[in-house]
């Protein structure tokens, strides 16, 4: 009874420090209006959350803002869940990992993105990197609002959000929203969670299919395989990985990582033996939030 106590004392208060270090969540939708390039939502095209607290069939998309109380972030990260671009990971890769950041001083937007789909988007293969690059562009555009720096705002992305993430990262020159203010697109660094990278022989199947189609044309596959998207412009990058992940080939990320030596873009890679696929904060073992954390330490970021 004793342990009990002071282990429930313990987590009281590690309850209330997360909550005094970190302001009250704020959520923005990321079009004023009409979404370019959106048709008119069906009434069965209704968002929901499922099971494991994954938004489904989203049509509204939003960033959830979580800001580090009593002062300024200075740096931000635009947090992207994955879900195979069927679903967006909100309880496993946005909620905790937003939290985590933001109690290590940094500003966190999580991302919740339109999934690719017919029913919703003139063009599905680019709705997913519309919504990222509109974060971008409103995270820096309000960044006095925010008490973030516009020059210091990464990207963080989680299996079919790293390939998102690494998307925006790599296609910036050819930005898919109109860009009336200016505000450039591209992340100040990136890091990419078990990352969907290549479209290629070590594609995620699904997540290919859901965003390029059962049969794409080999123009869609390259453009969407981003180790071949890679070049000196690319941002700075962390990469984590497990070399045991049966669903998204470790390959990905070492494909991206080697793209990224060859053209001389300052790189981190962690595989890990073990670990599987969507572990998130949940792996006890795999301590990848630490080495980011010294990752930004090294770079300057945090």
């Amino acid at each position: 009874m004793k342990y009990l106590f002071i282990k429930t004392s313990f987590l009281f208060i590690l309850l209330i420090f997360g909550t005094l270090t970190l302001e009250a969540q704020t959520v923005v939708p990321l079009y004023d209006g009409k979404i370019p390039g959106a048709k008119p939502t069906p009434p069965s095209y209704r968002e929901r959350l499922n099971k494991w607290g994954a938004a489904e069939k989203v049509s509204v998309p939003t960033l959830t803002c979580y800001l580090p109380a009593g002062g300024d972030a200075n740096t931000a990260i635009l947090v992207i869940p994955g879900g195979a671009y069927v679903n967006v990971a909100l309880a496993v890769e946005g909620d905790p990992i937003a939290r985590a950041l933001a109690n290590m001083g940094i500003a966190a937007f999580v991302l919740k993105y339109r999934l690719p789909s017919d029913s919703i988007m003139t063009d599905k293969t680019t709705g997913p990197l519309q919504d990222a690059e509109m974060a971008m562009q409103l995270i820096r555009k309000n960044a006095s609002q925010w008490h973030i720096n516009p020059n210091r705002v990464g990207v963080l992305g989680f299996s079919a959000g790293g390939h998102l993430a690494s998307t925006l990262g790599t296609h910036f020159n050819n930005p898919v929203v109109k860009d009336m203010d200016r505000i450039s697109v591209r992340p100040d660094f990136m890091a990419l969670i078990y990352p969907v990278i290549s479209f290629g022989q070590y594609a995620h199947a699904g997540s290919r299919e859901c965003l390029i189609g059962k049969k794409p044309v080999t123009g869609l596959i390259d453009l969407f395989s981003n180790e071949k998207q890679v070049s000196a412009q690319t941002p700075p990058t962390f990469l984590v990985h497990a070399g045991d992940d049966s669903t998204v080939p470790v390959e990905n990320t070492l494909l991206f990582y080697k793209a990224l030596l060859q053209h001389k873009i300052p790189a981190e890679m962690h595989i890990y033996p073990k670990g599987g696929h969507g572990f998130g904060l949940k792996n006890p073992n795999i301590d990848w939030l630490d080495r980011l954390k010294d990752w930004l330490i090294y770079n300057g970021w945090l």
